[in-house]
């Protein structure tokens, strides 16, 4: 049921994969920025990174449920 309303509502499986691969864009960017950053905000920084990075999983997971939900349309 969630598939199929992810589905009606126009998501499609790209557009997660496009999400995911955002997210770990954004990690590392986050990352990378940190290291310019003065000591006593670096750690905040690396936390927002590995939070970001956390997205990437649950983005992939969702394109592919949503590929294999499209696959079934098709059939």
């Amino acid at each position: 049921m969630i598939l199929k309303s992810l589905h009606n509502m126009g998501l499609r499986s790209e557009h997660a994969y496009t999400a995911g691969f955002g997210s770990i864009a954004l990690s590392f960017t986050s990352w990378a920025l940190s290291q310019f950053k003065r000591s006593n905000s670096k750690a905040q920084s690396d936390r927002w990174g590995i939070f970001v990075g956390q997205w990437a999983p649950t983005f992939m997971t969702v394109g592919i449920a949503l590929a294999q939900y499209e696959q079934t349309l098709k059939k």
